[in-house]
């Protein structure tokens, strides 16, 4: 609440203080011109709520669905659309008013030289209240970008716990594994290469695309490992990955979802995994249908997607495809990424 009225008084107060501009350097000066009684104040009102209404228009919808999508030729259309429409709106509220321009030479001849002026502070201000809603903007994204890898990079924090002590224990088990039994030996291999990708690499805001499907290779072999031989299981991987980079730890959340909700011993289990990639696009598909399960409790249920919808919108937000498709059945989500 304190935020929101610290943010209200910073607008009050900018208006003002630019709202100033022409009622200081143009309006002193027609009254110097003219009789007192036959200034009106009608114009300076409806200029400031025509940049008013740009600012705050252009604020919250041409920026956010133009500009930070980087749709700039369809941004800069609507945005001279909107002036365009204002600026006959204001004629229309002016005529309501009855004022004219024109009357005012009948006043006094000398005041048709300060229209340039007028015109000039209208076009000053609008460029201004423009550029103020494009910075604030653009701002305010880049401080919820910062904000949001600050949260991500905690939260890779909390499982480096003495990361030595956990890799050494691992290593031991692993080599006591080894004779004894091979599959737990691998197991635990599988694990420690994953616990070690997220530890270090999702330090990193990208990391090669062939390390986060060595990630998705450990936890689906590791799932296959602990799962019953009934559960059907397609997972391809075609296309050539070495010069591409994404995001660490953006695909994860939906292989996780897939065998969440779509393994059960006792029901027809089928999980379908697909990962295509050309020169710059990535192509995933995760298919399962829908299965009882138990209650977790632990988490909320479809958080990490709707995570990860948050850093696709953040990450990549004109260069993805995100389409998900829920029956009765079936889950199936389909993702295309630009990742150049």
């Amino acid at each position: 609440m304190k935020n929101l009225f610290f943010t209200f008084s910073i607008h009050v107060i900018a208006w003002g203080l630019l709202l100033m501009i022409p009622f200081f350097s143009t309006y002193q000066v027609i009254k110097s011109f003219a009789p007192t009684d036959t200034i009106s104040l009608v114009p300076i009102v409806i200029l400031g709520l025509f940049l008013i209404v740009i600012f705050y228009f252009n604020y919250f919808v041409l920026i956010p669905k133009f500009l930070l999508l980087k749709k700039y030729l369809l941004y800069v259309i609507m945005l001279v659309l909107s002036i365009v429409i204002a600026f006959i709106l204001s004629g229309v509220f002016l005529n309501l008013f009855d004022f004219n321009p024109d009357n005012m030479v009948n006043i006094n001849p000398v005041l048709i030289k300060i229209e340039p002026i007028m015109r000039a502070n209208t076009f000053l201000m609008l460029i201004i209240s423009i550029l103020a809603s494009i910075s604030l903007t653009i701002n305010n994204h880049l401080r919820q970008v910062e904000k949001e890898k600050l949260v991500a990079q905690i939260s890779s924090l909390k499982f480096q716990i003495n990361p030595h002590f956990l890799f050494n224990t691992l290593n031991n088990i692993y080599a006591t594994a080894i004779d004894t039994s091979p599959q737990t030996a691998d197991m635990v291999d599988k694990l420690s290469e994953m616990m070690r990708y997220t530890m270090k690499e999702t330090q990193n805001d990208f990391v090669p695309l062939e390390e986060e499907i060595n990630y998705l290779n450990n936890f689906i072999e590791l799932q296959k490992l602990r799962l019953e031989s009934k559960i059907k299981f397609d997972y391809t991987v075609e296309g050539e990955f070495s010069e591409l980079q994404i995001a660490p730890m953006l695909l994860i959340p939906f292989v996780e979802n897939a065998f969440k909700h779509g393994v059960n011993s006792e029901q027809d289990s089928n999980i379908r995994i697909s990962i295509k990639a050309n020169e710059s696009e990535l192509h995933f598909l995760v298919a399962n249908n829908k299965v009882k399960t138990q209650p977790d409790t632990s988490e909320h249920n479809g958080l990490g997607i709707k995570n990860t919808k948050h850093r696709l919108s953040l990450i990549y937000p004109s260069k993805h495809l995100l389409t998900i498709k829920e029956t009765e059945n079936d889950f199936i989500v389909s993702l295309h990424i630009n990742l150049l």
